[in-house]
């Protein structure tokens, strides 16, 4: 489908800001464009921007890359979906779903090399989001648990998620509090196996250490 204009206008959006989306006509694209922007080192404190915010910053982590994401699938005619990962004493992830025929993919900006791009060959969004399981981890502990189910951010007033010019907290919020179901059970966390240490220590592997630095170095975020 193309670009919805009227839609574009409709949320508020400036001229830069849609000629930016417009241009992100494919998932693919939305991937490469998310994913070179530098990471959001949040270096005076937590933030959660909009698709505004972000796109004016330039620099985004998951959540803010998957808000870039879903507006710019919403305005070439595809669903906003989000998913939100919650992990055990680790940093939760959000991304953005999509779909292909009737698989599912996801777009995803993260500094580690695990939890990115997911070709749309996936069956289901649980089958989705188990591709995730085995990398997500805290040191050599598999952390991921719960996972939400497709979260439709485009049913959300644009200026609580796109052009707000405050940090989306409450937006942030209802994702957290969204319907999730557990991806293992009880018995079955008890027994994972720990990551031998060749494994942990690729997840040291990071792309950004700030937003000037770049480009296979040490760190420790998530997003």
């Amino acid at each position: 489908m193309g670009f919805n204009v009227t839609l574009a206008h409709e949320i508020g959006l400036t001229p830069r800001e849609t000629a930016i989306l417009r241009k992100l006509a494919t998932p693919e694209r939305v991937q490469d464009f998310i994913t070179g922007m530098p990471s959001n080192t949040e270096p005076n404190g937590d933030t959660c921007y909009s698709v505004r915010m972000a796109l004016r910053e330039n620099c985004c982590h998951c959540i803010e890359g998957a808000f870039i994401a879903a507006c710019a699938l919403m305005l070439h005619g595809a669903p906003a979906l989000l998913m939100d990962f919650q992990a055990q004493g680790d940093d939760d992830h959000v991304l953005a779903l999509f779909k292909r025929g009737r698989h599912w993919g996801a777009i995803s900006k993260s500094n580690s090399i695990w939890l990115r791009w997911r070709d749309p060959i996936y069956t289901s969004p649980r089958e989705l989001a188990m591709s995730y399981f085995h990398e997500y981890i805290l040191g050599p502990k598999k952390s991921l648990r719960r996972v939400s189910k497709p979260f439709d951010i485009g049913a959300y007033r644009p200026e609580d998620w796109i052009t707000a010019e405050k940090n989306c907290w409450d937006m942030a919020v209802e994702i957290d509090r969204s319907p999730h179901v557990a991806l293992i059970t009880a018995a079955q966390a008890r027994r994972l196996k720990l990551r031998d240490s060749f494994e942990t220590y690729a997840d040291t592997i990071k792309e950004f250490v700030d937003s000037e630095q770049s480009a296979f170095q040490a760190g420790s975020d998530r997003g």
